[in-house]
Order: C-alpha cells, then structure tokens, then sequence
C-alpha cells in the first residue's frame, strides 16, 4: 500500500477538506491517505462513509490520525504510524 502524507496541523479551513478530496478522488485501491490533524475532521469522515470507503481516526497526544482508503478491506489499524 501506498501512502499519501497530508499534514493539515498548520492548515485553515477549509484548505485540509480540499486538498484531501482532491488525494482521494486520485487514489487508486493501493493507496490511503494518512492525514495529521489538530482536530476530527467530521465532514472528511462523513464523506469517507457516504462513499463506503475504509476509514480510521485515532487521537493521539492531541494530534488526529485520520486515514482513508477507497479499498473496504484494507486494514488501516495495521498502517496506523503511532
């Protein structure tokens, strides 16, 4: 799998939604998308759902982990770099 980095820490809205809709409608079913965060992005992840894609989100030391994957059977616990 490959991995897309979007680091959106420094980022304003709504820069961090763009630029991650604009990896994920490029994405291939071999790659995610690992997005750093200083919040839950809740519209990124609602869209990820309408659109059946994998999805995980994991708080770490105040940072969001935020990965996307088009492949439903991709195991992001196993990609998650905490």
């Amino acid at each position: 799998m490959k991995k897309i980095v979007l680091d959106a820490r420094d980022m304003e809205y709504p820069l961090p939604l763009q630029l991650s809709l604009s990896h994920l409608q490029k994405m291939t079913l071999d790659e995610y998308l690992y997005m750093l965060h200083r919040k839950n992005p809740i519209p990124l992840i609602e869209i990820a759902k309408e659109k059946e894609y994998a999805y995980l989100t994991h708080n770490h030391n105040d940072i969001w982990h935020i990965l996307i994957c088009k492949n439903q059977n991709c195991n992001l616990e196993g990609l998650l770099d905490v």
